[in-house]
């Protein structure tokens, strides 16, 4: 089952842990993690980052959102801290998955290398090691969370039809249609050849492509090799267009059509266009075999964040945490247990447990 979601479960995680060199500033220590800590600069930023994106969310109820989640700061950088430790113990780096993350960035940005992809973070004034370092952490923590809670979630059919039974308003969707398309630009001017002349050329490349395709040739292929669209490398997929989306031709002649049918050549503003039909959704709630994996991603996450919960209260009892005088962590389990400094020790003390850390003062 899909699992890409995972990114949307996971609380404030931009935060990093405080390095001290010969000539840093020393911090102001909010909270004790086992040996890890948080500092005020930290949960400032957190908060700052906060406020950025209610005022991206909802605009108009700013400090109303800001209200409600800003007594999770602490909860969240705390839980940051115990997922990367958890991940520490299990040998996550994210190492592999952070190359992969970074080239997919620079292509998407067209860039030739990641040295370019290093000037383009520091021209915005972002710190590129900082940038690495956020996404590494969220990739050790979504790992964490997948393995650790995801992947001991359980439900069964039973679940699903009722969940199925109980949201059919939530489920009902529009008529749609998913379209793939081929285009032959016009607006590419060859200075040998008059306007009427490239038309005709477009128009007769786009019937011998259409030619192709009705003798066999798939229809993705031709779309790679040949359409001058913009969704070409995708094999000419557009995605899912509703009622009133599209030109008004386009919408008579693809809504009429049926799953895998190809439409005609089309002129069009930015040349000739074949259509293909990929899916057509009726307006409606669909049959639950057609959206079944649509019903448990929904009951993944429904499920997901009570477990993930329970697993970071436990992470907590099983760790050393301590909070300073005036800040509250607003997930910490009576259970949990505090550092305790002593001068010497005490032959008859007992030995702490295996997972157990002592916080360093």
């Amino acid at each position: 089952m899909p699992r890409q979601f995972l990114m949307l479960t996971l609380v404030c995680l931009t935060g990093l842990t405080a390095a001290f060199g010969a000539d840093a500033v020393v911090q102001e220590i909010i909270a004790r993690v086992n040996n890890q800590i948080v500092t005020r600069s930290e949960y400032v930023r957190s908060e700052e980052d906060l406020r950025k994106d209610a005022q991206q969310q909802d605009p108009v109820n700013v400090e109303k959102i800001v209200a409600e989640r800003d007594k999770d700061v602490l909860r969240d950088l705390i839980d940051q801290q115990l997922l990367l430790e958890k991940g520490k113990d299990l040998g996550i780096t994210g190492d592999t998955e952070l190359i992969k993350k970074l080239d997919q960035m620079r292509k998407e940005m067209n860039l030739e290398s990641m040295e370019d992809l290093e000037k383009a973070a520091q021209s915005q004034g972002i710190s590129f090691e900082d940038f690495k370092q956020n996404m590494r952490n969220q990739i050790i923590t979504q790992q964490v969370i997948g393995r650790e809670v995801g992947q001991k979630l359980i439900f069964d059919k039973t679940e699903e039809k009722k969940y199925y039974d109980e949201h059919q308003k939530d489920l009902a969707q529009p008529e749609e249609i998913k379209l793939s398309e081929i285009l032959i630009s016009t607006e590419k001017k060859a200075k040998d050849m008059t306007e009427e002349q490239q038309l005709q050329a477009a128009k007769a490349k786009a019937d011998d492509l259409l030619d192709q395709i009705q003798k066999g040739a798939r229809f993705e292929d031709v779309a790679k090799k040949s359409s001058d669209g913009p969704a070409a490398a995708q094999g000419g997929d557009l995605g899912y267009f509703k009622r009133g989306a599209l030109a008004k031709e386009l919408e008579e002649t693809t809504f009429a059509m049926q799953p895998g049918e190809i439409s005609k050549v089309i002129r069009t503003r930015q040349g000739y266009v074949i259509l293909k039909v990929v899916e057509h959704r009726q307006a409606g709630v669909p049959p639950l075999s057609q959206i079944e994996p649509h019903i448990q991603d929904a009951i993944y996450m429904q499920k997901l964040q009570p477990a993930l919960r329970e697993y970071l209260t436990k992470l907590r009892e099983e760790a050393f945490i301590d909070i300073k005088p005036g800040y509250v962590d607003t997930a910490a389990s009576p259970n949990e247990t505090k550092p305790v400094e002593t001068a010497t020790e005490d032959p008859k003390s007992k030995p702490l447990k295996k997972k157990k850390k002592l916080g360093l003062f």
